[in-house]
């Protein structure tokens, strides 16, 4: 089968890892620490594979990667492929208005820089609709599988008569034909020029900015005259530089969906923070913050720099809820968490009341009403972009827009104070805006 799609020029074969120097032609990566000779089985030769990209199956400089080149595929178009009844802010409409322009023009890149909570999902919407009554084909694309498997049922609701298809480590479907794809950015290493729409959200997000490969995947799985659209709210200095320079077209969403401004974090200085977490232990001054909480009846997300400090808090946590609340459902969680979906779940139908996280749940999570609290806040792993996305999951609901966010820490970082500017720069900005 392969070897008549081949003589028919409907596959065409390319080296999977160049030579002098070797580029892996699947993931892009050219650091040569990352490539080694293995046997191979079915020539009984050395060759290179790359290490790289590993987890998505060994590559060899043996064999070919295959790439479409056959007829171009006409997907489906729908008349009204959108069925939600929301209706979008006027804030939320100026970016949606500039996102369809960008699709119905056909090329180009732009910026949609909305603060945390701003809705920029439903911002797609429109946009996404118009690509859908024109036949092209979309991917959705963010660096959190947490995140793909919040928005799969978002999109299913907005889009029920479309062929949607999720994609992650783990994913129970991974065939990728469907017209509209939510994945993770690992993911795109599958296409070549597939997509007439690429959204990537979080662009700011580890590990997309922090790993070439997948700024590569991207490029490569989007069409050479595709629609790019980047979502963000904490825009990393090269991206900043590009829209100061007016080489990068940017709208801004200042204000949340609801119009309220975005809790802005308070500082309270812990001395005995670092010997009391040694000892799996609660620092002073976050034990009298929780017994003088102004909503204990909100769930409280506590944020660590560690996965062994998170399960070791947690007899600590425990005792203190059974202390000064009637809630005492405690648990844990992080990246390699096999549970991590049933304990966010459990999190979300508060059937657990405290959760303690790891920088996985810093983005594109949401819960609607909770106090957030970063202990060690001054640590590395909580960089400036980061605590804002933090301070970003505390509310986000129109019925508790407020919620309280503590960085407890033994030293201000510049992290923290830079942090806390920008949210107080976003909500003076949104302001300015209404």
């Amino acid at each position: 089968m392969l070897a008549n799609l081949v003589s028919t020029q409907f596959f065409t074969c390319i080296p999977s890892i160049t030579q002098n120097p070797h580029q892996c032609r699947r993931c892009g990566n050219q650091l040569q620490r990352l490539f080694a000779n293995i046997p191979c089985s079915k020539c009984g030769r050395t060759h290179v594979y790359c290490r790289k990209c590993i987890e998505m199956g060994r590559i060899m400089h043996c064999e070919p990667l295959y790439v479409w080149t056959g007829p171009t595929v006409n997907w489906k178009k729908y008349d009204q492929p959108c069925k939600w009844s929301g209706e979008l802010t006027a804030h939320q409409q100026q970016a949606a208005d500039q996102i369809s322009q960008l699709i119905e023009k056909g090329s180009g890149e732009l910026l949609v820089w909305a603060v945390c909570g701003a809705g920029k999902t439903e911002m797609l919407f429109p946009g996404l609709t118009r690509a859908l009554q024109q036949g092209k084909r979309i991917c959705i694309a963010t660096p959190r599988s947490d995140v793909v498997r919040e928005l799969l049922p978002r999109f299913q609701r907005a889009f029920p008569t479309v062929s949607i298809e999720a994609l992650y480590g783990g994913s129970e479907h991974k065939e990728g034909k469907s017209q509209l794809i939510l994945s993770t950015t690992h993911q795109l290493l599958r296409f070549a020029r597939a997509f007439d729409v690429m959204v990537i959200d979080e662009i700011d997000a580890f590990p997309f900015h922090h790993d070439p490969s997948l700024a590569y995947a991207t490029s490569r799985a989007a069409r050479t005259d595709a629609s790019n659209i980047y979502l963000t709210a904490t825009p990393r200095s090269n991206q900043k530089r590009r829209i100061s320079s007016q080489k990068l077209p940017t709208v801004f969403v200042p204000v949340r969906f609801h119009g309220e401004p975005l809790p802005e974090p308070t500082m309270k200085q812990s001395w005995d923070l670092r010997s009391s977490l040694k000892r799996h232990l609660l620092p002073s001054a976050f034990i009298q913050w929780f017994s003088k909480r102004s909503r204990p009846d909100r769930q409280l997300l506590i944020f660590v720099p560690t996965i062994e400090l998170a399960s070791q808090l947690v007899p600590s946590i425990q005792e203190l809820c059974s202390q000064y609340s009637t809630k005492k459902m405690v648990d844990f969680v992080h990246a390699g968490d096999t549970n991590r979906k049933k304990k966010v779940d459990a999190f979300r139908a508060k059937k657990v009341f405290v959760l303690i996280t790891t920088t996985i749940l810093e983005r594109g999570v949401t819960f609607p009403s909770v106090d957030v609290a970063i202990l060690d806040a001054g640590h590395h792993v909580f960089d400036e972009a980061a605590l804002v996305q933090i301070a970003g999951r505390a509310g986000r609901s129109p019925d508790d827009p407020t919620g309280e966010v503590v960085f407890f820490h033994n030293g201000k970082t510049d992290a923290m104070v830079h942090a806390i500017q920008s949210i107080k720069k976003m909500n003076k900005r949104g302001k300015e805006f209404n």
